[in-house]
């Protein structure tokens, strides 16, 4: 039976999900599950509830837990990767120095200067595990959920031999809500405790098909049909209700502007664009619930914790319920051969034929015991290319510059992003980053301390 290692597993909620994930699968119940994590305390916390969920569901899976990967990933079969560089501190620094220079990142993980800068303290990291791999378990699947995804699919893609792939829920996600918008109900008799909760666990109504590719956080519905039928349609007139229209208005913006709708929220799209985010007027009259993701990982852990503790100590029981994730239906499929169909984020060996070679794209896989494959897109309508190539010019300047210690690169890839230059002077560019380099000093890697 297959080992699956789990590194930043102190990520205790994400953690749990894909725990409970890939206990679902019957052929998965006798695996070794190895939990790293730098933190011991939030490591015993995880590898505690694990222990508790095994004893409660009377599952055979073995459990391990380390401080130390290698000590764990000899002979693994799957890693999947959950690590934050740097924790909240480093993100809060991410957040803060660009929005006293005007760029308002509401979430700062993906591109801009957050998302470059994260980049920059995680690529070496992530590459020290990769190298552990190359030495301890070459043909393991590397399942990647760590942000920036596309830059660092590309630097594992670029700078190492380990089999890869990056998760990440918004496909599946953004097709359910597509769903809602046009009127299809969801059988489903399950309560959910929040937003967030039923985002997650909801089911995707059986008459939904769609055909998502371009990049992570930027992919777009090029096929989005009800009943066999195109559903284009129902959608554009859904927009026109002013409360489905208010849940969603960057997106809905996006759509009537170039034609489709795109995967990420409008919170994260909006950070993507020139648009939306240029002025405190525009992010109010587009994004008018205010929705800071480093304010709410800084709040919002404690209740989850509560309630895990009250599941270790047996109070409430864990639920047995399986999310939207990816990763656990890529295992179950690549040790059964049961053929199920993702999303992935892989390189783009020609998949999409007008984005760069080379660069990383999300498009549909085919998972089977043999593995994931990725599907053949073609062209992308030339306008989404366009959009997804302001992005990917970001991505590539801060791969090369991190892969070279090229600090000169990353002023540039900042430099590039489409919401810092639609703001920000050049100078007033190379200030931030500036200061940011001198502000983030310790989090980032030695080879780059003597550059700052």
């Amino acid at each position: 039976m297959p080992k699956i290692v789990i590194i930043g597993a102190g990520s205790v909620v994400f953690a749990q999900k894909l725990i409970v994930d890939i206990m679902t699968f019957p052929s998965l119940r006798n695996s070794t599950l190895a939990l790293v994590d730098i933190d011991e305390e939030r490591l015993g916390i995880i590898a505690r509830l694990t222990e508790k969920l095994k004893k409660q569901e009377c599952f055979p899976i073995s459990i391990e837990a380390a401080t130390d990967r290698r000590k764990v990933l000899k002979d693994a079969d799957y890693v999947i990767n959950m690590i934050q560089v740097g924790g909240l501190e480093a993100y809060r620094l991410d957040v803060e120095i660009p929005r006293k220079y005007g760029i308002d990142q509401t979430v700062g993980d993906t591109l801009g200067p957050g998302g470059v800068f994260r980049a920059l303290r995680t690529v070496p990291v992530l590459l020290e595990i990769c190298r552990d791999m190359e030495d301890l378990c070459p043909n393991a699947l590397l399942i990647n959920y760590t942000n920036p995804m596309a830059i660092l699919c590309w630097a594992i893609n670029k700078a190492t031999h380990i089999k890869s792939v990056g998760l990440c829920h918004s496909v599946q996600g953004t097709a359910r809500q597509l769903a809602e918008y046009i009127g299809v109900k969801v059988a489903d008799t399950m309560k959910y405790e929040t937003e967030e909760h039923a985002f997650f666990y909801k089911p995707m109504p059986a008459d939904i098909d769609y055909w998502v590719a371009g990049i992570n956080h930027q992919a777009w519905f090029l096929q989005f049909r009800y009943r066999g039928e195109d559903a284009y349609p129902l959608l554009r007139k859904a927009m026109e209700d002013p409360h489905i229209y208010s849940q969603d208005i960057v997106r809905f913006e996006i759509m009537r502007h170039f034609g489709y709708f795109v995967t990420e929220s409008s919170h994260h799209m909006s950070e993507y664009v020139p648009y939306f985010r240029k002025n405190p007027d525009l992010v109010t009259k587009y994004i008018p619930r205010r929705w800071d993701y480093y304010e709410i990982c800084r709040a919002g852990l404690a209740p989850y914790l509560e309630k895990i503790q009250r599941q270790i100590r047996g109070e409430e029981p864990i639920e047995i319920r399986r999310s939207l994730e990816y990763g656990a239906y890529i295992i179950n499929a690549m040790e059964t051969g049961e053929v199920t169909r993702i999303n992935g984020n892989v390189a783009n060996t020609g998949l999409i034929t007008n984005l760069p070679y080379g660069c990383c794209v999300e498009v549909p896989c085919f998972v089977d015991r043999l593995g994931i494959h990725p599907c053949f897109v073609g062209d992308l309508p030339p306008q989404l290319a366009a959009i997804n190539r302001t992005n990917i010019n970001v991505q590539e300047l801060a791969v090369e510059g991190i892969l070279q210690q090229r600090k000169e690169y990353i002023y540039e890839a900042i430099a590039l992003d489409p919401l810092t230059s639609a703001i920000l002077t050049l100078d007033e560019i190379r200030s931030m980053v500036d200061e940011m380099f001198e502000a983030e000093r310790e989090y980032l890697p030695e080879g780059w301390k003597f550059l700052v």
